[in-house]
């Protein structure tokens, strides 16, 4: 006679988990939004706030204004265009730093490259690490801030500014790249002959670059859109265009703007797409 075995309990997962905590986090920013809502002078749902959002948008289209909106005018094109090109070169140039730092720095903070030797690798590992928190953790507008007292108004602080935070962000994201590739072609290097340098050159980086690269370009296409915070700031480009436009209640200036935001960041996704293309 076969024994009976108890019944198991289902085992509870990391997907549902999560499922639940967002379901969870989802009815409770609604009811905080609601909650909020009665403390305000006007409902969230009401006929009075969407009035207000269709009246912004007729500002916007220059609905009801005299004057020619400022996106049918070929001189506000030109005029903008000289901008959108100084926005474009702020974010080549701050993805290149980015770039550049990271590529210097990815291998010393990545753990199974740095573990095991010694205190010198240790304290070098720490301090990689704490850069690239620093960095991660001061937001852009800060460091376009601090890097305005040091630079004139222009374009430098504002690539400086996003080359320092991106630095952060692609450096962790290729140690993490580092930390979980097969390390097998390495050690085969290293027991053949290879100095440690030659093994992490030949056995890492071909691994890495492809992963690299992904991250890179991806990382283009946000600092494209961040340049209009860093803008807020004096930094040039078309951030420092919304800013002025925003305060004299331009909003017609304020599309041609947006416009000119979307044409770039379609533009760049398609450069991207080109680019790994090529990459494969």
């Amino acid at each position: 006679m076969s024994m009976l075995r108890p019944t198991e309990s289902p085992r509870i997962g990391f997907v549902h988990v999560s499922i639940v905590a967002a379901l969870v986090m989802l009815v409770s920013s609604w009811v905080f939004v609601l909650g909020w809502d009665r403390q305000q002078s006007f409902s969230f749902f009401s006929t009075e706030t969407a009035g207000r959002a269709w009246g912004f948008i007729q500002d916007l289209a220059g609905v009801g204004r005299t004057s020619e909106p400022a996106y049918a005018q070929l001189s506000e094109w030109s005029r903008t265009a000289r901008l959108a090109y100084d926005t474009l070169a702020m974010s080549v140039l701050a993805i290149m730093l980015a770039a550049m730092g990271a590529l210097i720095t990815f291998m010393l903070g990545a753990r199974n490259v740095m573990g095991g030797g010694g205190l010198p690798a240790g304290v070098t590992f720490g301090l990689v690490r704490a850069s690239w928190a620093f960095a991660r953790a001061v937001p852009e507008l800060v460091w376009a801030l601090l890097a305005v007292f040091v630079f004139s108004p222009g374009i430098l602080p504002g690539a400086i500014a996003l080359a320092i935070h991106n630095y952060g962000v692609l450096s962790k994201l290729a140690a993490e790249v580092v930390e979980g590739m097969d390390m097998r072609p390495v050690e085969a290097l290293r027991s053949s002959g290879a100095g440690r340098g030659k093994a992490l050159v030949y056995g890492v980086l071909p691994q890495a670059l492809p992963r690299f690269m992904t991250y890179l370009l991806y990382r283009w296409e946000v600092v494209i859109r961040t340049t209009i915070v860093v803008g807020f700031v004096a930094a040039g480009g078309l951030g420092m265009e919304f800013r002025l436009a925003m305060s004299n209640f331009h909003y017609t200036t304020v599309s041609l703007v947006l416009m000119w935001y979307l044409i770039l960041v379609l533009g760049v996704d398609a450069a991207s797409a080109g680019l790994r293309r090529l990459a494969r």
